[in-house]
C-alpha cells in the first residue's frame, strides 16, 4: 500500500473524511443534499488493509473532496470478511443518504442488502465487482479482468523461449470472486493458446490475508518446485511470490497484481517480471465523480458496465509508478489526464452489464 494510504486507513473500520470536518450523519431523505447542496456519501470496501481497497477509497474520496460539497465516509473490515462488511454497509446507507459506492469480494452476500438500500431511496452503484441479479444496481465501474489476466500470461511469454515446455502455477486469493476468476480465466486461456508446450496447473486458494497467502504459495512452490512461473491475481499475491523467491533463490518466473509498495520493489529490483496494476485510485475517482454529478443532476448515468483501464507495469515505468502513488496529489496528477478523458462521454465507455468480466 502506499505511505499515504497507509496513514489514511490504518486501522480503520468506519472514517469520516467530511471535507469541513463536521460529524459523520445526514438527514434521511436520500439522494438530494441539504438546502445548501451538501451530499452525505460514503464508499464500503472489502479490507480497508490492502493496496486494491486503499486505492480505491483514496479516489473516491479525492473526487468528493474535488467537488466541494460531500462528506464523505469510508467504511470496511480490517481482514477480508464478507458478512462484517454487510454489515458496514447497511450502517453506511443510513448516514451516506445521497449515494454509497459499494466494492466488495462476495457479491451473492450484497444483492439483498443493495436492493432494499436502494429500495430505501439511496443511489447504489458497484466499484470493482460487478453486481448480481436482483441487487437493482443498475451501473458498475471495474475493469476488464479476463483482458488483465490476459496482458500477464501475454509479459510472462516475453520471458520464455517460444518453444518452452513445462507448467505454470496459477493462484487465486477467493475463489469464486468474478474478478479474480477472470483474471486467472484469461491467463490461463491466454497461455493455452499461445503456448502448447506449457501446462497451467489451477487455480489453487491462496487466500487474500498476506500470512495464510504465505502458507498457501510455500505449499505450491515446495509441490511445483519445477515449475517455469507463479502468478497470482491478488494483491498479497505479488509480494509473498517475491518473497518466497528471494528466500529459496528460486529460478522460476513470479508475478501478481496491484501496486503495494513491497511489489514495486519486487519489480524494480527484478524479482517478479512484472505486476498489472488494476489502477484503483482512477477507478474510484471515476465512480464516485460520476456518483456525484449525476445525484447533483448533472449527469445521468448510463446503465452497464464502465469499463476502466488498467496498466502493465514493469522495470521500465515502475519508477512512474512509484512516483504517481507517492502522495495523494502526486496520484491526482498522473491520473488528472485519464480522468479528463474518460469522463467526458460515460456512455462511450459503457458496455452491457451481462458482458463485465
Amino acid at each position: 500500500m502506499s505511505a499515504y494510504g497507509r496513514r489514511l486507513l490504518a486501522g480503520a473500520g468506519v472514517l469520516c473524511l467530511g471535507l469541513a470536518l463536521v460529524a459523520c450523519g445526514g438527514d434521511d431523505s436520500g439522494g438530494g443534499g441539504d438546502e445548501e447542496g451538501r451530499l452525505e456519501m460514503g464508499i464500503a470496501v472489502a479490507n480497508v488493509s490492502l493496496n486494491f481497497a486503499i486505492e480505491m477509497s483514496d479516489g473516491a474520496t479525492q473526487a468528493a473532496t474535488d467537488d466541494g460539497n460531500v462528506d464523505f465516509q469510508v467504511v470496511g473490515p480490517p481482514d477480508t470478511d464478507g458478512p462484517a462488511e454487510v454489515q458496514l454497509f447497511q450502517n453506511l446507507v443510513t448516514t451516506a443518504r445521497d449515494g454509497v459506492i459499494l466494492e466488495n469480494l462476495d457479491p451473492p452476500l450484497f444483492t439483498r442488502p443493495a436492493a432494499e438500500a436502494i429500495d430505501s431511496g439511496v443511489p447504489v452503484i458497484a466499484l470493482d465487482t460487478s453486481p448480481t441479479d436482483g441487487s437493482k444496481i443498475e451501473f458498475y465501474v471495474g475493469n476488464d479482468n479476463y483482458d488483465l489476466g490476459a496482458q500477464m500470461a501475454g509479459e510472462l511469454l516475453k520471458h520464455l523461449s517460444p518453444t518452452a515446455t513445462g507448467t505454470v502455477v496459477v493462484g487465486v486469493p477467493n475463489p469464486g470472486t468474478p474478478v479474480l476468476d477472470n483474471r486467472a480465466a484469461g491467463i490461463k486461456e491466454t497461455l493455452n493458446a499461445k503456448a502448447p508446450g506449457i501446462t497451467v496447473l489451477g487455480p489453487f486458494q491462496t487466500y487474500s490475508e498476506p500470512t495464510k497467502n504465505y502458507s498457501a504459495w510455500s505449499s505450491l512452490v515446495s509441490a511445483h518446485g519445477d515449475a517455469l512461473a507463479f502468478l497470482g491475481v491478488g494483491d498479497a499475491d505479488s509480494y509473498d511470490l517475491a518473497r518466497l523467491k528471494q528466500e529459496k533463490n528460486g529460478k522460476w518466473l513470479t508475478a501478481g497484481f496491484d501496486v503495494d509498495d513491497k511489489t514495486l520493489q519486487a519489480v524494480k529490483d527484478g524479482t517478479n517480471f512484472t505486476t498489472i496494476d488494476p489502477e484503483h485510485y482512477l477507478k474510484g475517482y471515476l465512480a464516485s465523480a460520476m456518483l456525484i454529478k449525476s445525484v447533483r443532476g448533472e449527469l445521468e448515468l448510463p446503465k452497464g458496465w464502465f469499463v476502466s483501464p488498467g496498466l502493465i507495469v514493469t522495470k521500465e515505468n515502475v519508477d512512474d509508478v512509484i512516483q504517481r502513488g507517492s502522495t495523494p496529489a502526486a496520484a491526482k496528477a498522473g491520473y488528472q489526464s485519464q480522468i479528463d478523458s474518460l469522463l467526458k462521454d460515460p456512455a462511450a465507455n459503457t458496455k452491457p452489464m451481462d458482458q463485465a468480466r
